[in-house]
Parts: C-alpha cells; sequence; structure tokens
C-alpha cells in the first residue's frame, strides 16, 4: 500500500512539473562555464526534473544494492548461530541424560613451610 501512495504522488508531482513546463516556453539564456546558449524553458525544467529522477534513483538502487549485501550476509550469520546453538542445545540434552557422579576431592594438608 506504501508503494501505491508513493507511486501516485510520483505521479501527480510528475504532472505539476509537467504543467509547470507547458506554461513556459519562452527562451532563456542557459550560461556555461565557457560560453551561453538560448534554451526553451521547457527543456531546462524538463531536463533538470529528468536529471534529479535520475540522480535520485541511481542513489536509492546503490543503496538498496548495499542493504541486500547486508541481509544476505546478516542471514549467513544467523545460520552458523543456529547451527551452533542446535550443538550446544544437543550437548546439554546430552549432560542431562548423563547420571550424576559424585567424586570427593583428595583433601591436600598445606604445611606452612611450603611454598606452594
Amino acid at each position: 500500500m506504501k508503494f501505491q501512495w508513493s507511486l501516485l504522488f510520483g505521479l501527480i508531482f510528475a504532472i505539476i512539473i509537467a504543467l509547470f513546463a507547458i506554461y513556459n516556453v519562452d527562451n532563456i539564456p542557459v550560461n556555461y562555464v565557457f560560453g551561453t546558449a538560448q534554451w526553451p524553458l521547457i527543456l531546462v525544467i524538463l531536463g533538470s526534473a529528468l536529471l534529479g529522477a535520475l540522480l535520485s534513483g541511481s542513489v536509492a538502487i546503490y543503496r538498496s544494492f548495499v542493504l541486500s549485501r547486508k541481509v544476505k550476509y546478516l542471514e549467513k550469520e544467523l545460520e552458523k548461530k543456529d547451527a551452533t546453538i542446535g550443538v550446544l542445545q544437543n550437548e546439554v540434552v546430552a549432560y542431562k541424560e548423563k547420571p550424576v557422579e559424585f567424586f570427593e576431592e583428595p583433601v591436600t594438608v598445606k604445611d606452612e613451610n611450603s611454598t606452594i
């Protein structure tokens, strides 16, 4: 639903830009670093909108690519950690099934003169 609203607002914005450009058809001077030229204002407006859309689209595609790589990396890490958890759970079950054995530890007497 969010994508549909974004698409709708984008189309409305594009229509507004197109209407604005249609009503501005006069020639204007465009100043380059090395000279000037006369261009119709409609081309300047539509060209600027197109360049802005291409720039923002390329940034969005790059960000999507980076995030998808991060998701793949994190999914691999999750699989490794799930495998480790499975192994540890099996060890816990194995320890619970073992009978408990009590051993007496030998008592050592410490001599006052010893350096241990």
